[in-house]
C-alpha cells in the first residue's frame, strides 16, 4: 500500500513519467507555519547535478494544493504536488520483456499482470521520494526542537571520506555504481516516544526506511558491530537523572522507546542497479539469457541523493510517535 502512519498519515502517489508525483498528508495539527520556501533546502539536497548523480534534472517546484491558508496549516489534508517535466519514456519500453537485474521490472510485471506503468520504473521509481522529502519537511516542523544530522559513513566499502570523490569518479568512468552506509542522528528527542513490541521506535523507523528502493539494511546505535562485545561492554550506563548514558550503543532506544539520548540510525543503500555495463540476463521474449544494455539517465550512487530521503523517513516516524505520545499525555493529564 502507499499509505502509512497512525496520527501523522501520508499517502504517496504518481509514477516516474506520469503527469506528477506527490504526497497527501493528514493529521497535521492546525496553526503550523508552512510555505513553499520551507521545502527549498531539503529538496535541493535531493536534486541531481553533482558527481555520480543522474543527468535528469527537474525543477522540483512544490505546489501546495490544499491544507494551508494564509501561510498556516488548517488541520485539513495537505496535498503537495510536483510536476514531471523532463521525461524520456522511450528508454524503458524494452525492459518489459528484458527486465533489469536487481530492479523491480520483473516483479512489477508479474504482480500487476502487465498493466503497470513501466516508464522510468513507474511507481517503483525514486522519483516518488520527492513526496517523502516533502512529508519530512512537515514532520520536522511538528517535531520543532529535534535536530537532524546526516552523513555518508561508508562509500563502496571505504570509510575514509577523503577517498569518496575518487571512488565516485572511478564508478562513473567505468559506467558502474557503488553503494554505502548513511548515518542519521536525531538530537533533543524526549524520553518516551515509541511503544513496546509491534510499534517500537525501531519498528516504525525501519518500516519507513525499508520502503525506500535500494535500502537493504538498517541498524541502530553500534548495530552489528555489537556482536563482538560482551554485555559488560555493550551496556549503556546511566550517568544522571535525565537518563544520559556514558555510551550510546543502543542508539537512543530501550524497549522500543526513546531514552533521551541521541537517536542513531545506520542505513545500507545498495549500488544503483541500473548500470551501463552490458549484463547477461534472461529475456522472456526470446526465452534465452541475452546481453542487456541499459539506456537512460541513472545515478552512479543513489546513496548521494538518498541521504535527505532517509532523514525524512526518520523524521516522519518520530513525528507520528510524537503526536501519539502527546495524545496519551492529554488523556491522562487529569488523573
Amino acid at each position: 500500500m502507499n499509505h502509512i502512519g497512525k496520527l501523522f498519515q501520508l499517502n504517496i502517489y504518481g509514477e516516474s513519467h506520469g503527469n506528477s508525483v506527490g504526497v497527501l498528508l493528514d493529521g497535521v495539527p492546525a496553526g503550523i507555519s508552512l510555505k513553499e520556501a520551507d521545502f527549498a533546502a531539503d529538496l535541493a539536497r535531493r536534486k541531481s547535478g553533482g558527481l555520480g548523480t543522474t543527468p535528469r534534472i527537474e525543477p522540483d517546484e512544490i505546489i501546495i494544493e490544499s491544507g494551508v491558508f494564509k501561510g498556516y496549516t488548517t488541520g485539513g489534508a495537505i496535498l503537495l504536488r510536483f510536476l514531471n517535466t523532463n521525461t524520456k519514456s522511450k528508454d524503458y519500453s524494452k525492459l518489459v520483456s528484458h527486465p533489469r537485474p536487481s530492479h523491480a521490472d520483473f516483479v512489477a510485471n508479474v504482480k500487476y499482470k502487465g498493466y503497470q506503468d513501466y516508464r522510468g520504473g513507474g511507481s517503483f521509481s525514486g522519483r516518488l521520494t520527492l513526496g517523502i522529502v516533502a512529508a519530512g519537511v512537515v514532520a520536522k516542523k511538528i517535531l520543532k526542537t529535534i535536530s537532524f544530522s546526516t552523513k555518508i559513513t561508508n562509500l563502496g566499502g571505504v570509510t575514509d571520506q577523503t577517498q569518496f570523490k575518487s571512488i565516485l569518479e572511478k564508478a562513473v568512468e567505468e559506467k558502474d555504481s557503488v553503494g554505502g552506509i548513511v548515518q542519521i542522528q536525531a538530537d533533543q528527542i524526549p524520553v518516551g516516544l515509541g511503544e513496546p513490541y509491534f510499534d517500537s521506535l525501531e519498528s516504525t523507523i525501519s518500516h519507513l526506511l525499508f520502503s525506500i528502493g535500494g535500502v537493504k539494511g538498517v541498524s541502530f546505535g553500534i548495530g552489528f558491530d555489537g556482536a563482538r562485545l560482551r554485555g559488560s561492554e555493550f551496556n549503556d550506563c546511566i550517568i544522571d537523572e535525565k537518563g544520559t548514558t556514558k555510551t550510546n550503543h543502543n542508539g537512543g532506544i530501550n524497549g522500543g522507546v526513546s531514552n533521551g539520548n541521541p537517536l542513531v540510525v545506520n542505513v545500507f543503500v545498495k549500488p544503483t542497479p541500473s548500470i551501463s555495463i552490458p549484463q547477461e540476463t534472461f529475456n522472456k521474449e526470446s526465452g534465452r539469457i541475452e546481453e542487456l544494455r541499459i539506456e537512460g539517465r541513472h545515478d552512479a550512487a543513489i546513496i548521494l541523493r538518498a541521504q535527505v530521503v532517509l532523514e525524512a523517513c526518520v523524521a516522519i516516524a518520530l513525528a507520528d510517535a510524537s503526536l501519539i505520545y502527546k495524545a496519551y499525555q492529554g488523556e491522562n493529564k487529569d488523573e
